[in-house]
């Protein structure tokens, strides 16, 4: 059934008394001129208003009262300011206030956001940061490719003259939300280190959801204690649910089953980075990078104006927003883009599992919906719902703000509950885009990306501290290496970001998993398929399910998944190749098969490596070396242990 929509449909003035039509259980009140200039409308969450009462002017103060519903049925609570100009008496705007923009003023009137909080989602969590994120997701969708694209913005620029100033570090990392990790990583191991944040060096207070793999690896780069972890981890929850409209549902545990504070977690990291001799930066911006051969220099805005710092290397940690990325990928759409929101409510009573991944219903729109939910450490009611797609970056599809809409009316569905009953607490959106020609490639010398900067996620996550933390040893020990080697040319550098044959294949999951505005299969294929393939991997046991939950593709467990498939329901492969394509599939064979060789070539790499180091090898050499294990690491997926 299809939800009408909540927004305040009129708010009418009659001579003798005055009554609100709107979504709300909870009076409206305006204070007059003479306190508020222009006036304000109010809704007063105090006074509470009895079925069927209306009630006139009375004082200097207009109050007008209804029982307020959803549906005929009275909402829990929600609050919204509009606003009222002297001239007249009923606030124009409420009338055409979407159900988000409501839901969205409320919480910033009640818990006092500012414009620039940040929140959920890689997004802020105001109606005007929503506008700005759907901004830009827009001009995305409708950005010129290629040559008409024009001239590339120029945040960095390559000279041939030295540098003429003292090189104050030897890295400066521009981004410090997860950029303070990696910072404190390198701090620990003695590389002088600035971390350069336009706004302070702070968690949100969304929580993020992780496994306790991804929290190992910060503590075994001493970022954080294992007491420190355990401190930051607000909640705890099993077993963990995988299920497909149609299919079975497949059952895990300890997989992406924490709630951890971000809060916590940076503030321990921040702590530490500072006590191993590290420099903050904050509120300073970046506003352009030279390259000299001999160091690169950062021009900053600050809270004490412009000024300029001398690094060695520059590590890109600001995010697929990042200018870097901007002047690098300029003319180049995004080949696919996961499309995020959802929300933080008060009022699940059935709250103990979570969904890893979940659909309830078929194709419709061109889109496939998954959720993802999971219980949230604030109170034992409240609950962190996503709804995501993947899809490609055409002009014709939503925006945020429509997928928003879509989320109030699909999320009571998929959780059994009435949307009346639930509180928002928080509302989360954001945007992936990712590249097939990932990870980014260095530009320039003495500039590296790193995390989702340099699109190391998995086409199939949110990116973030997930993503980050599986390859922070890996960044830390190349970057430490590169700098004490002098490795930072980029040719060098684009050795720590080399060819992950196991990132490269996953973009035949994407796909598989998105539809083309021109594309018409049956509805329910990609339930199917995934159905099929995660039935499968629950067959093969937990060394393969688990590491594929975790953005992990390794060749043995996707060879027996990819032949248990073919044997279960071999009717699925005429759609796969009418979904995907056949010059995809043959590009993703490719990555198939260098996915086994680099398996092959990392089982080796120990009888390899002792004979290389047999061989005379000085810093340059032995940073080469070092770098192609780790490729082989890595891009085969053996750096995953159970």
């Amino acid at each position: 059934m299809q939800v009408p929509s909540v927004h305040a449909r009129a708010l009418s003035r009659a001579p003798s008394r005055h009554v609100v039509h709107e979504s709300v259980p909870h009076r409206y009140t305006r204070t007059s001129s003479a306190v508020t200039p222009g006036g304000q409308w109010r809704l007063d969450t105090n006074r509470p208003v009895a079925r069927g009462f209306c009630q006139s002017r009375k004082s200097s103060t207009e109050a007008w009262s209804r029982p307020l519903t959803f549906e005929n049925k009275p909402c829990r609570r929600s609050t919204i300011v509009v606003s009222a100009n002297s001239s007249a008496d009923v606030p124009e705007h409420a009338s055409t206030m979407s159900r988000t923009e409501r839901i969205l003023q409320e919480l910033e009137t009640r818990q006092g956001y500012g414009a620039n909080d940040a929140g959920g989602a890689g997004a802020g969590i105001t109606w005007n940061a929503l506008q700005r994120v759907d901004g830009v997701w827009s001009s995305i969708r409708n950005m010129k490719v290629g040559e008409a694209a024009g001239p590339a913005p120029e945040t960095v620029k390559s000279v041939s003259t030295p540098i003429g100033q003292t090189l104050e570090f030897d890295v400066a990392i521009c981004g410090g939300t997860l950029g303070i990790f990696v910072a404190t990583a390198l701090a620990v191991r003695g590389i002088k280190t600035a971390v350069v944040e336009r706004g302070v060096v702070a968690g949100r207070a969304q929580e993020w959801n992780i496994s306790r793999k991804e929290l190992q690896e910060i503590i075994e780069t001493g970022v954080l204690t294992a007491e420190e972890v355990e401190e930051a981890i607000s909640i705890e929850f099993n077993p963990n649910r995988c299920g497909f409209n149609g299919g079975e549902d497949v059952w895990v545990e300890n997989v992406l089953n924490l709630g951890v504070s971000p809060d916590i977690l940076i503030q321990k990291a921040k702590q530490r980075f500072l006590a191993h001799g590290g420099t903050l930066l904050e509120k300073t911006g970046l506003s352009t990078v030279t390259v000299h051969p001999d160091g690169a220099k950062l021009a900053l805005e600050g809270p004490e104006g412009a000024r300029t710092v001398g690094v060695q290397l520059m590590l890109d940690c600001m995010g697929h927003v990042s200018p870097v990325v901007r002047q690098l990928r300029h003319g180049h759409k995004p080949d696919g883009v996961c499309l995020t929101v959802g929300a933080i409510c008060r009022g699940f009573e059935n709250n103990t599992t979570s969904d890893v991944i979940y659909t309830c219903e078929p194709i419709s729109d061109h889109r496939q919906v998954f959720w993802e939910a999971f219980p949230a450490g604030s109170g034992p009611t409240d609950r962190t719902t996503y709804m995501f797609t993947y899809i490609d970056a055409e002009p014709d599809r939503p925006s945020l703000t429509q997928l928003l809409e879509e989320y109030w009316d699909a999320m009571p569905r998929y959780q059994g509950v009435e949307l009346e009953q639930l509180e928002p607490l928080r509302v989360l959106f954001g945007f992936f885009p990712t590249y097939r020609n990932s990870p980014l490639q260095p530009g320039f010398d003495r500039v590296l990306q790193i995390g989702d900067a340099s699109g190391i996620q998995s086409p199939l996550s949110f990116g973030g501290f997930g993503a980050l933390s599986r390859h922070l040893k890996r960044i830390t020990n190349g970057v430490v290496e590169a700098v004490e080697a002098d490795c930072l040319d980029k040719e060098s550098l684009a050795m720590i970001n080399a060819y992950s044959p196991g990132l490269s294949g996953a973009w035949l999951f994407q796909k598989a998993m998105s539809v083309q505005l021109s594309a018409k299969p049956s509805g329910n294929l990609i339930n199917n398929i995934l159905a099929t393939n995660f039935g499968t991997m629950e067959k093969l046991g937990d060394p393969v399910l688990k590491p594929f939950l975790q953005d992990v593709v390794q060749w043995g467990p996707l060879a027996q998944t990819m032949a248990g498939m073919m044997v279960t329901n071999p009717t699925l492969l005429p759609g796969i190749l009418a979904s995907v394509g056949v010059n995809p599939l043959v590009d993703w064979l490719g990555h198939f098969s260098a996915l086994g060789a680099y398996d092959v070539l990392y089982r080796l790499s120990d009888p390899l490596t002792t004979a290389r180091e047999a061989l005379p090898m000085d810093s340059k050499q032995r940073f080469a070396w070092n770098r192609q294990v780790e490729a082989w690491e890595y891009g085969s997926g053996n750096d995953y242990k159970l």
